[in-house]
């Protein structure tokens, strides 16, 4: 679409063009969803309960370690074993659909949020459309980073303290599938939003809301309320695994000062 056919479009023309773009988002999302649904047994075995097993890489990794540096927490040692119970009839079914349904919106995130690009761009100069392309590059790559943390090492922090933390020796830990499910998806979701950080602040930067003086001014109330975070999402009172959360979240706080203006 050339840029007089952009300019002489009216308010229903627009209102069409939204609606072919939400169409196509929806198609994307229900197709992935689909192959999704078709392997989420291999999925689920492999990839979303392996954290659940003494045999996940960074359990290894830390037993590993301790031999040498015995710097890691009691909890992160030795044998762990998380039994995943089911005690809602429909639960299993659902979370099949719904669990599909959440990894078909990440994996059709890129796709998604260039289509509203396409929605938006007719708007833009055209320094502020090759400042968008990079943006979008930079957005998609820092989300997935920070689901890649949230699940490679927020997540299995925080179900090792908690499954295996005992108020009495009489109760047996037993984790709902329910339970298991909503922790993984609100951890790992949260820590990819977390790590949008630095576009966040480049784009209040581009608006002159934001500059480099309130980084600067504010890092030693930043380092409070990270650390308050961190302790939010690992709700563990060793520091090792507090460390492990707060060090990426303050390096995206320090990313973020150098993006913006001076």
């Amino acid at each position: 679409m050339s840029e007089s056919q952009e300019a002489e479009m009216t308010f229903w023309d627009h209102l069409d063009e939204l609606r072919k773009i939400l169409f196509r988002i929806a198609a994307v999302i229900t197709i992935f969803s689909l192959v999704f649904f078709s392997y989420m047994k291999e999925i689920f075995d492999n990839v979303i309960l392996a954290p659940s097993r003494n045999d996940f890489f960074l359990y290894e990794w830390m037993n590993r370690m301790s031999v040498k540096y015995p710097i890691f927490p009691d909890f992160c040692l030795g044998s762990f074993q998380v039994k995943i119970i089911n005690i809602n009839l429909s639960s299993q079914f659902f979370i099949h659909m719904s669990t599909s349904l959440w990894l078909g919106l990440v994996l059709g995130f890129p796709f998604c949020i260039y289509q509203v690009y396409l929605f938006v761009k007719p708007a833009l100069h055209n320094q502020e459309r090759q400042n968008t392309g990079w943006a979008f590059l930079f957005g998609n790559l820092l989300f997935y980073m920070g689901i890649a943390v949230g699940y490679l090492m927020v997540f299995p922090l925080t179900l090792r303290f908690l499954a295996g933390y005992e108020i009495s020796s009489y109760i047996e830990n037993s984790v709902s599938l329910d339970s298991y499910m909503d922790s993984f998806l609100m951890l790992c979701f949260m820590m990819g939003l977390v790590f949008e950080l630095p576009l966040l602040s480049w784009l209040l930067s581009k608006l002159g809301i934001l500059r480099r003086k309130f980084f600067v001014q504010f890092r030693k109330h930043a380092i409070v309320i990270l650390l308050i975070t961190a302790a939010v999402i690992t709700p563990s009172s060793d520091p090792f695994t507090l460390m492990v959360v707060f060090l990426p979240i303050y390096a995206l706080w320090e990313i973020s000062a150098l993006v913006v203006k001076k």
